[in-house]
């Protein structure tokens, strides 16, 4: 089971009524009610990002038909809809929040949407719910220059230490933008394993810092769900998905060269 290809099931907000900005990349209640219930179903085992990674670094065997449950950003249809559902089957999970966005001292007012309290995050991390960090201000990390790529990770975990009382271990890529000097940071700022997107099924070879992701949509039927926990079709249901996202890489590469070029004349 260490070579298992791992279904990494990436989530934003569930909500009843989402805005214009995490409608696409939400889910309804009902709707993750009913995924979750077909994970038990189907015999499928939920893990926390950090226990995923730990085995695969040490070569010990995997739990049963592993799936990983994630959520970015830290909205807080999370607690409300989400929370129920998973203390109800007993599932772990792995919320990966962005500090600059959460209600309280911290907050920065960049968050999409209704986000998480810290008092709601610490009864999150007071199940089987893992809290990883997902940078302060949610940037394009690999189009920061190091001082502030390096401020988003060390802020980001601070906060989270500070406040939980325990060191993040996780991190996921805000847009699941990295590159090599990305991961460098995340590494080099103590966190253990990172995730990505991609929207392929996860593997040790990727390597601790970039484990891919599937993206659960509001438009996720419950059949083309089935299939993505099941590893089944991936690439034919997110083929269009990996022609945007290259298309896009070579934008933003593109615009990467011109910042480097306009930084070296000055």
């Amino acid at each position: 089971m260490t070579d298992a290809r791992v279904p990494i099931l990436m989530y934003h907000a569930v909500s009843t009524s989402p805005n214009d900005a995490t409608r696409d990349l939400s889910v309804a209640p009902e709707a993750f009610a009913e995924q979750m219930a077909l994970i038990g179903d189907l015999g499928l085992t939920p893990v926390r990002t950090a226990d995923l990674a730990a085995r695969w670094r040490s070569g010990r065997p995997l739990p049963e038909r592993p799936v990983l449950i994630t959520f970015d950003d830290g909205y807080e249809g999370v607690h409300r809809h989400a929370l129920p559902v998973l203390a109800k089957h007993g599932f772990a999970a792995t919320v990966f929040v962005s500090t600059g966005w959460l209600k309280g001292p911290h907050d920065m007012g960049g968050g999409l949407d209704t986000m998480l309290d810290w008092d709601q995050v610490r009864e999150l991390a007071e199940t089987d719910v893992e809290i990883g960090g997902h940078s302060h201000t949610h940037p394009q990390l690999d189009q920061l220059p190091d001082d502030r790529l390096r401020s988003e990770l060390i802020l980001c975990k601070e906060i989270i230490s500070d406040r939980l009382g325990t060191v993040p271990a996780s991190f996921a890529y805000p847009y699941g933008y990295s590159s090599r000097r990305v991961r460098e940071a995340v590494r080099e700022t103590g966190y253990a394993q990172a995730l990505a997107v991609n929207n392929g099924l996860a593997r040790r070879r990727q390597g601790p810092y970039a484990l891919t992701r599937l993206t659960v949509r509001r438009t996720t039927g419950i059949e083309e769900f089935g299939r993505m926990v099941e590893g089944r079709a991936i690439a034919r249901t997110f083929a269009g998905d990996r022609a945007l996202t290259k298309g896009y890489a070579l934008v933003r590469r593109a615009r990467q060269v011109r910042r480097k070029a306009i930084r070296s004349r000055v």
